[in-house]
């Protein structure tokens, strides 16, 4: 926090006070299976959504340091409305890396922009004239509700016969949105499903996967900081496990708090037992190990940026990967030791049992699939997956 600029200190106390508007609303977002107006409102009004937008069209152009401090103050708050907003953020950085033209196009009258991003290139698209056809249905779209703009991923064959992934940016009058987000967790992301038919998007509305997982889109050559070089998919990655860190340093807190309350069959203290001062301090060292492997991780991103090989980010995947579940067990740790009233559903000790283990799903975070990577780096073999 010391080693920040002004302007990401500034940002940062704009997140504290935007906190407790998030955690007020937690409840009730999730019901409703999606956030709420007040929530969204107030994080307009907050500012905070200019973090990684270029300076040159009236954002505050602020590195992942900012982004880190921001994103965990909020995750404290509530996991479901934190994720929103920090994807909203990074989806922002993301059409910083289009091409100028659109990048003019989309800013030339706002200094941010909500939107959804479904990057999975699960839909249809195919190169015509001037640009691409898309037909299909994209899933995960996280902050559709209030989504103006959106991002979705296709693959398109090349002359060559070679699919080339790209992220095409399409309006929300392009896009239809269907109600599927019945789920145990994060409920209040409301992340159902866009669906379009037979769009047509021109060239500069889309860009290259490659070439953002290297840090060599568009928009690396026309802004000059290293934000705009840095790959996509470990700052993704970043982007998801801030939610997860931040309720496990969050619920420990509360544990602690608790456990000096809480009192048990016959009148003790819970705080007074051996088993709750255990279980307090592996649930601390747990969550704050977990927050360590993150900011480590996110040191090393900014230290590489575009000279990141596969093989180095295949490494920082696993680290991001670990943390998310470190923070899992130390939310686990807490709840199991919480006794039976943390599982009211007025209790965010419950919701953030389920918001993570929703959250630990999301492909970035598969261990298994993480440590095959990593191991195979550390053995001189590239990552057999093509974005990484």
């Amino acid at each position: 926090m010391e080693d920040l600029p002004l302007a990401g200190k500034e940002l940062v106390e704009r997140a504290r006070e935007l906190a407790p508007v998030f955690a007020a609303n937690a409840r009730a977002s999730e019901v409703l299976r999606r956030p709420t107006d007040a929530s969204i409102e107030a994080l307009r009004e907050s500012g905070i959504l200019r973090l990684m937008v270029p300076e040159c069209y009236g954002g505050l152009g602020l590195d992942m340091d900012t982004f880190v401090e921001v994103g965990l103050v909020l995750a404290k708050a509530d996991a479901s409305l934190s994720w929103v907003s920090t994807f909203y953020i990074e989806h922002n950085w993301m059409f910083s890396l289009f091409p100028e033209a659109f990048q003019r196009e989309l800013f030339s009258d706002r200094h941010f922009v909500l939107a959804p991003g479904a990057i999975a290139p699960n839909g249809g698209a195919r190169r015509v004239d001037g640009g691409y056809q898309l037909s299909g249905r994209w899933s995960w779209a996280t902050g559709v509700m209030h989504g103006e703009w959106a991002i979705v991923g296709g693959l398109v064959l090349r002359d060559d016969g070679v699919l080339d992934g790209r992220f095409f940016a399409v309006t929300k009058d392009d896009f239809r949105v269907e109600d599927v987000w019945f789920v145990d967790g994060m409920c209040g992301t409301g992340s159902n499903d866009i669906v379009i038919d037979d769009l047509f998007v021109t060239e500069e509305r889309s860009v290259s996967m490659e070439e953002a997982c290297d840090g060599r889109a568009p928009g690396a050559a026309v802004h000059a900081g290293p934000l705009y070089r840095t790959p996509m998919f470990p700052l993704l990655a970043v982007t998801a496990a801030m939610p997860a860190v931040g309720q496990a340093r969050a619920l420990v807190k509360q544990f602690r708090a608790r456990l000096g309350e809480r009192r048990l069959m016959g009148g003790a203290l819970q705080g007074d037992t051996v088993a709750a001062q255990i279980c307090l301090a592996e649930a601390d060292v747990t969550a704050h190990g977990a927050e360590l492997l993150l900011r480590d991780a996110v040191a090393d991103l900014c230290a590489l940026r575009d000279r990141a090989t596969r093989t180095d980010r295949a490494r920082l995947r696993s680290r991001i990967a670990t943390a998310v579940h470190q923070a899992r067990a130390a939310i686990e740790k807490v709840a199991r030791a919480s006794g039976a009233t943390a599982h009211r559903l007025d209790n965010p000790i419950q919701r953030a049992v389920r918001d993570v283990n929703t959250l630990t799903g999301h492909v970035v975070f598969d261990l298994s699939a993480a440590y095959e990577m990593h191991g195979r780096a550390l053995l001189g073999h590239e990552p057999e997956i093509p974005f990484v």
